[in-house]
């Protein structure tokens, strides 16, 4: 692969980490007003009509195969991971969760081993690499409280960042068949809003929209245009680009980029734990990157 494709998923992949690290701020805004589900649901919603205007052309698929893990790619990244991400949340506190959630990588690169036919190999820098980083997250998101685990919500957490690595894997193999990104991102989108559905149904309040304002449309556009339509389609080109493993050590950048846009925006002060937690986990994601590298350099000898 040229090197300026390789650029081109890095770039991809730290601009999409870049955006779904702030978008709390617009989730924590709108749940003032609209339920997880109703933010879930819309969010999707708004993304696949965008993808629809940007290209509007039907996806032709060529066997039932690929259909198969269109169907699952939607389960597992667009339903099953957000319900149990904010299932975790009503169970446990937002540090644990977000903890939790940063092993995904982790998960991610035992599948891609054990179940994927490609060469990503892993080594003794990777398991450093992530050990690093997962402490760095622990710094930046308990600072300084003490770690309260909760036995259901933690598990939801866990089976959450189980599921988003199995996604990255079916991200991958999607990315083989050879069809347009945006056509199969929108596809994904579809499935998932169908999943949804059933539990949408029985939650969502219809009388809330009532009180929708100008500050609401904007961030629901952010999380459908921005982190959704937009950062999918970035996210899948990366993994296509770089792989399941080397894409998917950026998520350790999320929790840096959330308590540093916390201090911009919300004011939220920036303490020591934080910082060493921010050279922790940024230490560990070179690790893991340096691990890459050192394995190529190895292959080509």
């Amino acid at each position: 692969m040229k090197n300026h494709e390789v650029t081109k998923g890095h770039i991809l992949a730290l601009v999409t980490m870049l955006i779904w690290g702030t978008t709390f701020i617009s989730t924590k805004i709108l749940l003032n007003t609209f339920s997880a589900i109703d933010i879930l649901f819309f969010r999707f919603v708004i993304g696949t009509v965008i993808l629809f205007i940007i290209c509007p052309k039907p996806l032709k698929v060529r066997s039932v195969k690929h259909e198969i893990s269109f169907i699952f790619a939607g389960l597992s990244g667009i339903c099953l991971y957000y319900l149990l991400e904010n299932m975790a949340l009503t169970y446990t506190n937002a540090s644990n969760v977000g903890i939790i959630i940063s092993i995904a990588p982790f998960f991610t690169a035992i599948f891609t081993c054990l179940f994927s036919k490609e060469e990503e190999k892993l080594s003794i820098r990777f398991f450093i690499g992530f050990a690093v980083a997962l402490l760095g997250i622990y710094f930046i998101n308990l600072n300084g409280s003490k770690l309260s685990l909760n036995p259901i919500g933690d598990f939801l957490a866990i089976l959450a960042a189980i599921v988003w690595a199995i996604y990255s894997l079916l991200t991958r193999k999607i990315s083989h068949y050879g069809y347009n990104i945006i056509l199969t991102t929108r596809r994904t989108f579809l499935y998932g809003l169908i999943f949804m559905l059933p539990i949408v149904s029985t939650h969502i309040n219809l009388n809330v929209y009532k009180s929708m304002n100008m500050q609401h449309l904007f961030h629901f556009l952010y999380l459908g245009i921005g982190a959704s339509a937009l950062c999918f389609v970035t996210w899948n080109w990366a993994v296509k680009t770089l792989g399941t493993i080397k894409s998917s050590v950026y998520i350790y950048t999320v929790p840096v980029i959330t308590v540093f846009t916390s201090a911009i925006i919300l004011k939220e002060e920036i303490t020591l734990t934080v910082i060493l937690g921010t050279v922790l986990t940024l230490t560990g994601l070179v690790v893991c990157e340096n691990r890459i590298r050192f394995l190529r350099r190895k292959n080509n000898e």
